[in-house]
């Protein structure tokens, strides 16, 4: 852990949320990423510092959208999400309770919460109680990092439910892929926050559900709308993701002892140490652009320019850099296509899938 603050530098590390984990799963094979997260780094005020700053947080009109939303949801006792949870895990009418956990104090929320859900699966009621403003914790890197769902359900039969509520519209059932999949993936990072409680206190971390019910406003009204969303395959990486970041020892040693991300803020919090001295730092540590970065990472900027500059096989897309597993820029790909490269060990199979698409392209000129 030493070496990781070192890596960090002056500053005190940045607190992780619920987004930024989830965003860990968006590509886990990123080390500079890793490292960075690891670390606590603010990679937004580096991102800033060296040049390339994201366009990353939603707009006031949006923020305040989605809080008007979610007030409609929860309100008078949540009664609009338990109709929709009757209809979606069979919460019986009669046997229905409502627990905000946010009325004890923001101190006292997660050990609260650690004694509800201990109670709940213990006495073993058969009934459904809905539990408002949890506050989960899960560990990053060896820092605990504080989260707060939108609502977990308990259920009939003892199976706890996360309910995550979203501002984006189901248009004629169908909504945004791009939304769903980044609200599965928050969705995932409760899910596991709660069974590693559950297992924590002794219990089976399978209560908890993987199937999350996913709360959005239906067509072009604010009438809300609920479906299931199954995260195992969000929750499988993420969950590789966090141990990769248990043992980052295996990234810190291919790096110098003497490099650091360290901004050197001054006095005044603003950052005295060099751009390019920073960003010739960051390019000891070896990243994995993709387009998606660019809805996921304060770093996407600096690192698809870097990509650039190197003709890296990423900006052709995560699909294509998945096909040509092994090959690591646009010109080792073409070498190997028109035969003025020969395969490594390991590339034979890629080479002469590539030989033949480039004979078929000019065919196709011909």
């Amino acid at each position: 852990m030493n070496r990781l603050d070192a890596l960090r530098g002056t500053t005190p590390p940045k607190p992780h949320d619920a987004r930024a984990i989830a965003a860990l799963a968006a590509n886990p094979g990123c080390s500079r990423r890793a490292l960075m997260d690891g670390a606590g780094i603010d990679k937004d005020a580096a991102a800033r510092h060296l040049g390339f700053p994201a366009p990353f947080g939603q707009s006031p009109f949006a923020i305040t959208r989605g809080n008007v939303f979610e007030a409609l949801v929860k309100a008078d006792g949540c009664a609009e999400l338990l109709r929709m949870l009757r209809e979606q895990l069979g919460l019986p009418i009669a046997e229905v309770a409502y627990h905000d956990v946010e009325n004890v104090g923001a101190h006292l929320r997660h050990a609260h919460t650690r004694a509800l859900f201990d109670r709940a699966v213990a006495e073993g009621h058969d009934a459904g109680t809905v539990y408002d403003h949890p506050l989960l914790a899960l560990e990053i890197a060896g820092h605990a990092a504080y989260l707060e769902p939108d609502v977990v359900a308990f259920q009939l039969g003892g199976r706890f439910h996360i309910v995550e509520i979203k501002s984006f519209a189901v248009i004629d059932g169908q909504a945004d892929p791009a939304a769903v999949a980044a609200a599965a993936r928050q969705a995932a990072v409760y899910v596991l926050a709660l069974r590693r409680l559950l297992d924590e206190l002794g219990h089976d971390p399978l209560r908890v559900s993987h199937e999350v019910v996913l709360v959005c406003p239906e067509n072009f009204a604010n009438r809300p709308v609920a479906t299931l969303v199954d995260v195992r395959k969000q929750l499988a990486v993420l969950e590789r993701q966090l141990d990769r970041m248990t043992g980052l020892d295996r990234l810190l040693d291919v790096l110098p002892d003497e490099v650091t991300f360290d901004l050197l803020p001054g006095e005044d919090g603003l950052p005295t140490r060099s751009a390019a001295e920073l960003a010739d730092a960051l390019r000891r540590s070896d990243a994995r652009y993709a387009p998606d970065c660019l809805s996921t990472c304060d770093l996407c900027f600096f690192c698809r320019d870097e990509a650039r500059q190197e003709g890296a096989s990423d900006l052709l897309g995560r699909n294509v850099r998945d096909e040509l597993g092994g090959v690591a820029s646009v010109g080792e790909a073409l070498g190997l296509a028109d035969g003025t490269r020969d395969p490594a060990p390991g590339q034979e199979e890629i080479a002469r899938l590539l030989r033949n698409a480039e004979r078929l392209r000019r065919e196709c000129l011909t």
